[in-house]
């Protein structure tokens, strides 16, 4: 049985080596101009500011879209092998996968009460 797994684990000890080579000869090859541009903050080319109106706090709507995000996504992750098996679980998987819409559901609707899918 574990000759099976030997090419497996070549193959990761060979990514492994790949990946310490390739950080290791980056920082003694690459260049080394370090600035002050080099250490500030990158966002989307736009030069960053300070607000003070806002005190440097993100509003609510990138916590919004986020967690609409992560709803939809947790969703597909367990409605996916449901479609699959549907023939196999029967009743009690029906069951099961209609409790866990009807969660999902009550995450959209808390989603779409806060207005996250407001994109004014």
């Amino acid at each position: 049985m574990l000759p099976l797994y030997v090419p497996l684990v070549a193959l990761g000890v060979l990514a492994f080596g790949f990946a310490v080579f390739s950080v290791c000869l980056a920082t003694i090859v690459g260049p080394k101009r370090y600035n002050k541009a080099k250490y500030d903050a990158y966002e989307c080319g736009i030069e960053p500011v300070h607000q003070p109106l806002t005190n440097g706090r993100f509003p609510i709507k990138y916590y919004l879209t986020a967690m609409l995000f992560i709803i939809f996504d947790v969703e597909m992750i367990f409605i996916y092998p449901y479609a699959v098996a549907s023939g196999d679980v029967m009743w009690f998987g029906f069951i099961a996968m209609l409790i866990f819409i009807v969660v999902v559901f009550v995450a959209y609707a808390y989603e779409w009460r806060r207005g996250g899918l407001n994109w004014n």
